[in-house]
């Protein structure tokens, strides 16, 4: 049977750079940590998160702003959830064997009682933020057992936006959006404490805020992409090429050192300009 929609492999290749710059940037944040330097070898690899979501919403609009007509809401979440939620269930189960094999201990070497430790779990599971109640490692972390599903609840979060709101904005309203979630963005960045767009997994408010205008501007440029991308025939340029260049370039953003002052515009330069125009050429590969 012919697909509906067609299949980018390079896209998916994207994606999986975009995955392991990800761990490679933890793993160097955890020699930066025990060395106790505030900077590492990959300072901005926190980026391809951003990367990772604006091509979910180039991904969602591509293969769903056409299938609305014969589809619900509670098919399109039916979907989505048998897509993304066994391996959130995985990686709850993971984390839990880990923290009970290290002690079951917070940082500061406090051990938890079992019914919190059940309770955390549930709410793991269920991808529901952790309260300070349930915050298991005690780092302020949305989700104790696996930190790295903070971006999934987000990515949860705008797939049911996208289904109620978003899909049904004009392109202006969409385009405006992005402006005035970028505007914001930014002053929150500059004028944070952080200086750069590496917020979202804690469960401190301001933090949940930072999270939220940043993934409101990631997933609604991929959509916005995307409808773009529908307006054009695909060139055929050559995949040979294109995936390693793109590759080479997404790292190379991903390791420029830390800019200072200049972080949130650099990395908002990179969210806004670099990574659409990198998934744009990728998607119009042969």
């Amino acid at each position: 049977m012919k697909n509906a929609t067609p299949h980018y492999v390079l896209l998916d290749g994207l994606r999986g750079v975009a995955a392991l710059s990800v761990l490679v940037y933890h793993l160097f944040e955890g020699v930066a940590f025990a060395a106790g330097s505030s900077e590492q070898m990959m300072f901005h690899g926190f980026l391809a998160v951003d990367f990772f979501l604006i091509l979910s919403g180039f991904v969602m609009g591509h293969a769903y702003d056409s299938r609305w007509h014969s589809m619900s809401f509670a098919s399109f979440a039916r979907r989505r959830l048998i897509r993304l939620h066994p391996m959130v269930i995985l990686g709850v189960i993971i984390g839990l064997i880990v923290f009970l094999s290290q002690g079951a201990q917070r940082w500061d070497g406090t051990t938890m009682p079992p019914h919190i430790i059940a309770l955390g779990t549930l709410l793991a599971l269920l991808l529901l933020p952790s309260p300070a109640t349930t915050d298991l490692r005690g780092n302020t972390e949305m989700f104790s057992l696996n930190g790295p599903h903070w971006s999934l609840f987000y990515e949860y979060l705008f797939n049911v936006i996208y289904a109620l709101l978003l899909r049904r904005l004009a392109t202006r309203w969409l385009r405006l959006w992005l402006v005035a979630d970028g505007i914001m963005l930014l002053a929150y960045t500059v004028m944070g404490d952080d200086g750069t767009l590496g917020v979202g997994w804690s469960s401190l408010p301001l933090n949940m805020l930072g999270g939220l205008l940043r993934v409101g501007f990631d997933y609604p440029m991929g959509l916005l992409l995307a409808r773009r991308f529908s307006k054009h025939r695909p060139a055929t340029l050559s995949s040979a090429l294109i995936f390693p260049l793109s590759a080479i370039i997404v790292v190379a953003l991903l390791s420029m050192p830390s800019l200072h002052a200049f972080n949130p515009y650099y990395e908002l330069c990179c969210t806004a300009l670099a990574f659409p125009l990198i998934i744009w050429t990728a998607a119009r590969a042969k």
